[in-house]
């Protein structure tokens, strides 16, 4: 039985390893595809862009992982069953079962390593990422100036060149944004750009300057020079590394995200005690309302008594009924703040339950790929991809849309975060059983035909 398992791992790993770089392939080019915008025309420097994709292939190993073990599990049961060893091994006495222990295995061998990636590497990768997308994004574009196009990203000057010789580019024409004293254009004959860390200097040689004031256009000026410098302020043109203690959800670790939630709750404890203390000050017998629908409903129904009452004696004051409208003003934004952090708790307990329920997806991709390879009798890798190309989708749309609903608060984050691998799970343990009984739910085409004799 040993050799068994250790032949079953064997037919698990390589395709395993084959699946991983493939999904990982094309999920890294469909990011590279929508990236790549970022850094068109920021002269950025190779090592920054090597980094940035780098940091982008966390997400991406801790998606592809489940999908390449549910493609080498159907690879695998595939070969088996079509070179039928499932049934030689079912007719020395083997059942199914133990068949799928050795895949079992393997899943788990994924899973484990993965929830702990999910943990500890995964959101400091995450939260680098963004840091390093941020300042690429407030980088200006370093110096390239190409003939015949406005370069209009510096903040105090535009130009435009008619060509380049050399080094020095030639026709060079500027232009001032600032017009609320004076209208400033340059023109020169030739120009040489050069970048210093804030600032652009630029050294025109022969040309002119004007100047006409916006309010008086009789006063004009214009200067010729044989050569003039001009320092243009461009900051972040060079690109500046920052660091924040700000983190988002999905680039937090368990501790993290366990002391945000504990937080939210003592704010949300805090405020429940404030309106136990408001209700039981003006309505000392009446019950705390649950929600902020019932607390509008005892206040519109206490103004009302309030109201007749006034209307039977006019010596009444009215400042009860003024107390009501201020004290469902204010209960009515302590719910509003309760409902808030339950948001942010929930948000927070969907990311703590996909780092691991997203890696358990391996253990269900098992139970559904083993009787599915079975089936299909096909171990090709485009098979697999195509058969398990159906089940993915499914697992990440019940995901996603989980993860909708429970951050708009419809549904608790355990629940959002588990329910594709029990719809799932369920779906594998039917075709397991079915497979195990040696029972067909659904056979792929056949083109085999029995033969008729021929008298």
């Amino acid at each position: 039985m040993k050799l068994l398992t250790r032949y079953i791992l064997k037919e698990h790993f390589l395709p395993f390893l084959y699946a991983l770089l493939i999904v990982i392939f094309l999920l890294f080019t469909n990011f590279l595809l929508r990236a790549v915008d970022r850094f068109l025309g920021k002269g950025l420097p190779i090592d920054i862009i090597l980094e940035y994709l780098f940091l982008n292939t966390a997400w991406i190993i801790a998606l592809a992982a489940p999908v390449a073990v549910l493609v080498a599990t159907l690879m695998a049961f595939g070969r088996f069953s079509e070179d039928n060893e499932i049934t030689a091994l079912r007719s020395s006495g083997v059942s199914f079962t133990r068949i799928l222990w050795p895949a079992l295995t393997f899943s788990i061998l994924v899973a484990v390593p993965l929830m702990t990636f999910n943990n500890t590497v995964l959101p400091h990768m995450n939260h680098n990422a963004r840091m390093l997308a941020r300042d690429i994004y407030r980088k200006r574009p370093d110096l390239n100036v190409e003939a015949g196009y406005f370069i209009d990203d510096l903040p105090q000057y535009s130009f435009i060149v008619k060509g380049k010789r050399g080094d020095r580019y030639q026709d060079v024409h500027i232009y001032g944004k600032d017009r609320t004293v004076t209208q400033t254009s340059i023109r020169a004959k030739e120009g040489s750009f050069q970048p210093l860390d804030d600032a652009i200097m630029v050294t025109l040689y022969d040309g002119e300057i004007h100047e006409v004031e916006v309010n008086n256009y009789q006063n004009y000026r214009r200067i010729i020079f044989d050569r003039h410098r001009i320092t243009i302020p461009a900051e972040d043109l060079m690109l500046e590394r920052r660091e924040t203690g700000s983190r988002t959800d999905r680039e937090m670790t368990l501790n993290m995200m366990d002391e945000k939630i504990a937080g939210y709750r003592k704010r949300t404890a805090a405020i429940e005690e404030r309106i136990i203390k408001e209700f039981e000050f003006s309505f000392p017998d009446t019950p705390i309302p649950a929600s902020m629908e019932d607390l509008m409903t005892l206040v519109k129904k206490q103004q009302n008594i309030e109201k007749k009452e006034t209307v039977s004696d006019p010596n009444r004051s009215i400042s009860r009924s003024q107390d009501l409208i201020n004290l469902s003003l204010r209960v009515r934004t302590d719910y509003q703040m309760i409902a808030g952090y339950e948001r942010s708790i929930n948000r927070y307990t969907v990311e703590i339950h996909k780092k691991f329920s997203l890696p358990s997806a391996c253990i269900v991709f098992v139970l559904v790929g083993a009787p599915l390879g079975i089936m299909t009798r096909k171990g090709s890798f485009f098979t697999a991809i195509v058969f398990s190309f159906g089940f993915v989708l499914l697992y990440y749309l019940f995901l996603i849309g989980g993860e909708e609903m429970a951050d708009r608060n419809y549904l608790h984050g355990a629940v959002a975060m588990w329910m594709p691998n029990i719809v799932l799970g369920a779906v594998g343990l039917v075709m397991t059983y079915q497979a195990t009984h040696e029972r067909t739910m659904f056979q792929t085409p056949s083109f085999r035909k029995g033969k008729k004799k021929l008298s």
